[in-house]
């Protein structure tokens, strides 16, 4: 409500001013040519967002110099901290990588917006740019409205470019036209109190047009045509560095735990490397002096000046937070807490932000089902054969963990399903739908939600299975029959064991060795659902069972075998290196 209030305030406060000051118009146009080209950069990048760069972010964030280098690289190639912000957030919260690294790579895009000044200080105000503008600002049209998705994003990235610097070249005309009317030089103010009011009004600016890159080029533009003074301009650049956290942090206020992070980390490092440049502020203004006449920039450029010291003050922050890294992420994990009142039927790596990216949605899935069928899984399984999960992951031998369960656990299978499976198995469910319609997926990441949709609805079928062995289980502990109790402690005995092994594969090191033994397992479990049970012909002959105990005894031989083979199934599946574990066992089944 508020924001909607703000917004309605601004609005007519521009109307007011546009009214009474027609040659305020070409300004404000060109700024809004300019955001609207940002938007297009960032639309286009997207493209190319979901292959080689997603790679490149993901195996760059293992050493901070690399992930403050990649951060840097890429901000600076697609002009757009914000989309590298989006991708750090929706790669934290699918754990592909850690908030250190988030960290690196918001650092490092702090220095590669810096070249958003070099470029317009350097390229945008010395030629005629909307020569150049208006080709792009065509042939991108053009692309974009073609069908590929790659022509699509270099189409976005032209047009962008285009409007970019086409809004550039307004505002500076703009400003010229201006200058013949008004001289926004007389309000200027010198000292540290000038710097202090126009740091205010630069955070204001950026508030308002929700962009430091849209700021910081409309004080370039207005220093080239001598509206300000350039030691106020300096002050402007700091405030349009603060201005941006504010609008991370609004930004962040519904996202997840992984975004409250990145953007506290955000605020906390611009905010001390506004702080520093601004107490430092005469010094920093003659270490540019020094280095503009090594680097042979004129005395009097000073939007190339101004470009040098927005560079220097960002680098001095990074170096300067860089050896607190560590502290700063256990102060954000400390501050920013995850629930931990969370159900045990809520998801715990599902949340909208890893939706952005497929790998990141594809890594949340995986890690939502392996906490399923550790957890909820094994938890069913065990306790429908009346043992303790303590047991199977225990020392003990199969024969005796076996032999000492012997009380029957009285356990509700459906009960336990609805409260610890369901509601998640939904939920991964709808995740792996939603992404599968919504982003544009390759071959291989359709296959890898496919397996994982299969893999849940596998676990689905143990359940099952599991419910029915152990009412028939149940049953055979009030019959007091010994050879039909020893029937059902094989079965017992095969299942603690598939579980055992599935532990230590997914646990040991050396999970090749066990790896073998659930193949092994798995082959034998097939053969023997082809095959009647030896034994249990061999009891009815000798009228040792009834035929109503044999026919419980054949369905949950079936039953176990089956079972067997699809807890080994879904375990390669999540913890071996299978490309596609299901491709031929739907035609098999």
């Amino acid at each position: 409500m508020l924001k909607k209030i703000i917004l309605t305030l601004l609005l007519i406060a521009l109307a007011i001013t546009l009214y009474f000051n027609p040659n305020f118009e070409t300004i404000t146009a060109g700024v809004a040519i300019l955001l609207f080209g940002m938007v297009l950069l960032e639309e286009g990048f997207k493209a190319f967002t979901r292959g080689p760069l997603q790679n490149f972010l993901k195996k760059a964030t293992d050493k901070l110099y690399k992930s403050i280098t990649a951060g840097a690289f890429v901000t600076a190639l697609i002009q757009s901290s914000s989309l590298v912000s989006v991708i750090t957030i929706s790669f934290i919260s699918a754990g592909l990588i850690t908030l250190g690294g988030g960290i690196g790579l918001i650092f490092g895009a702090n220095i590669g917006s810096t070249t958003t000044a070099w470029l317009v200080a350097g390229f945008g105000l010395k030629i005629k740019i909307s020569a150049l503008a208006m080709p792009m600002i065509i042939f991108g049209l053009i692309f974009s409205f073609q069908k590929s998705s790659t022509l699509k994003g270099i189409g976005n990235i032209l047009a962008g470019l285009g409007f970019f610097f086409l809004g550039i070249f307004f505002m500076k005309e703009g400003f010229d036209v201006f200058s013949q009317h008004i001289d926004l030089t007389q309000y200027a103010v010198s000292g540290f109190l000038g710097v202090l009011l126009y740091t205010f009004i630069g955070i204001i600016i950026t508030i308002v047009l929700q962009s430091s890159a849209a700021s910081l080029v409309l004080v370039l533009t207005a220093l080239s045509a001598g509206q300000i003074e350039y030691e106020n301009a300096l002050a402007l650049a700091i405030g349009a560095n603060i201005g941006t956290t504010i609008t991370a942090v609004l930004g962040s206020l519904k996202s997840n735990i992984a975004g409250k992070r990145l953007a506290g980390a955000h605020l906390i490092f611009n905010i001390i490397t506004g702080l520093i440049a601004l107490i430092f502020i005469y010094p920093l203004a003659s270490l540019v002096n020094i280095l503009a006449d090594l680097v042979h920039i004129a005395p009097t450029d000073y939007t190339l000046k101004l470009a040098l010291f927005h560079t220097i003050f960002n680098s001095i922050g990074v170096l300067i937070m860089i050896p607190f890294i560590k502290k700063l992420e256990s102060f954000l994990i400390n501050f920013f807490k995850e629930k931990l009142t969370k159900g045990i039927d809520e998801p715990k790596y599902l949340n909208e932000a890893v939706l952005k990216y497929p790998d990141a949605t594809i890594s949340a899935l995986v890690k939502e089902t392996k906490f399923l069928y550790k957890n909820a899984v094994f938890e069913i399984v065990s306790h429908s054969l009346n043992i303790h999960r303590k047991d199977v992951t225990s020392n003990l031998k199969i024969k005796t963990v076996v032999k000492k369960s012997t009380k029957n656990f009285n356990v509700d299978i459906e009960n336990l399903y609805y409260k610890k499976f369901k509601t998640i198995y939904g939920e991964i469910l709808r995740y792996a739908t939603t992404a599968q319609n919504d982003l544009k997926l390759t071959k291989k990441h359709n296959n890898s939600i496919t397996d994982i949709k299969i893999a849940n609805r596998k676990m689905v079928e143990i359940i099952k299975d599991a419910r029915e062995l152990n009412k028939n289980l149940t049953k055979s502990l009030t019959l007091n029959n010994k050879d039909l109790m020893n029937e059902y402690n094989s079965f017992r005995k095969k299942l603690t064991q598939v579980l055992r092994i599935i532990h230590l594969f997914r646990t040991e090191e050396n999970s090749e060795k066990y790896a073998e033994k659930l193949n092994i397992l798995k082959k034998k479990a097939k053969e023997n659902i082809r095959q009647s049970n030896k034994s249990i012909d061999k009891l009815i002959r000798k009228n040792l069972i009834s035929a109503e105990m044999a026919s419980s005894l054949f369905n949950d031989n079936t039953n176990v075998n089956d079972m067997i083979k699809k807890l080994i199934q879904v375990a390669e599946l999540l913890y071996g290196n299978n490309d596609s574990l299901f491709e031929n066992e739907e035609l098999q089944s």
